[in-house]
């Protein structure tokens, strides 16, 4: 049996997993997952699919780092453009923000 390279604590088993990127089903592939801390890993050809299923959605590539900047007595968080053209954000659209743990998050 195979250790689980990410906890050393438990053994990998073949499995079906499900895949989703940003809350976006991708898919059942197969994975060899720890039966300890649940950690999944794919084999290259897998790994591959699951890229390119994400790149024909168009959420390959859509997360980025920000920065925050103060506006006035707020705090300003500047949406990327690939993000805004994805979700077809517009100047001017509301949002819902609220906290979820320590998670911002941001509803349209």
């Amino acid at each position: 049996m195979v250790k689980c390279p990410v906890c050393e604590k438990g053994n990998l088993k073949r499995e079906i997993i499900e895949e989703s990127m940003f809350g976006i089903a991708l898919g059942k592939f197969p994975a060899d997952v720890c039966a300890y801390c649940k950690e999944s890993f794919t084999d290259s050809e897998t790994t591959k699919s699951i890229e390119d299923i994400a790149k024909k959605k168009g959420i390959w590539g859509l997360s980025s780092k920000t920065k925050i900047t103060k506006t006035g007595n707020s705090l300003a968080v500047r949406i990327p453009k690939k993000i805004t053209d994805y979700l077809k954000i517009k100047n001017g659209n509301e949002a819902y923000v609220h906290p979820d743990g320590k998670k911002i998050i941001i509803e349209i």
